[in-house]
């Protein structure tokens, strides 16, 4: 799938939240400055173009719903994030938190008992 862009991903947030819905819902819940009406609908024509929603007409109206849930989208692009700026690594990611100071010991020790705890259950 096509990344997004910055208003494509704030549109599709809404539209996770909302579980769908229409143009004006979805302009409704966006902070200010909300973009025009036209722009918007432009850019969910477009998330409906790269495969992110699918659109159902309802009178004169279309309600739009998503196509790709969000933890998917997550961990796709999490996934390309990891490869494009930690060559593939997410030791290279946590190193880069840590030395940045954005990630505590405690943190740290936290990720590890989870990684713990799952290799155990497997």
């Amino acid at each position: 799938m096509e990344r997004l862009t910055q208003p494509e991903e704030e549109a599709m947030q809404v539209l996770w939240q909302l579980n769908g819905g229409f143009t004006k819902d979805v302009l409704d819940s966006l902070p200010e400055p909300k973009p025009p009406y036209t722009t918007l609908a432009s850019t969910i024509r477009n998330l409906e173009r790269k495969g992110y929603l699918r659109s159902e007409k309802l009178g004169n109206s279309y309600r739009f719903a998503p196509q790709i849930a969000a933890e998917e989208y997550r961990k796709r692009f999490m996934s390309a994030f990891v490869s494009e700026y930690f060559k593939n690594s997410y030791k290279e990611v946590v190193s880069f938190f840590a030395k940045d100071e954005k990630i505590s010991a405690e943190e740290l020790k936290e990720i590890l008992s989870m990684i713990e705890n799952r290799q155990a259950k497997e």
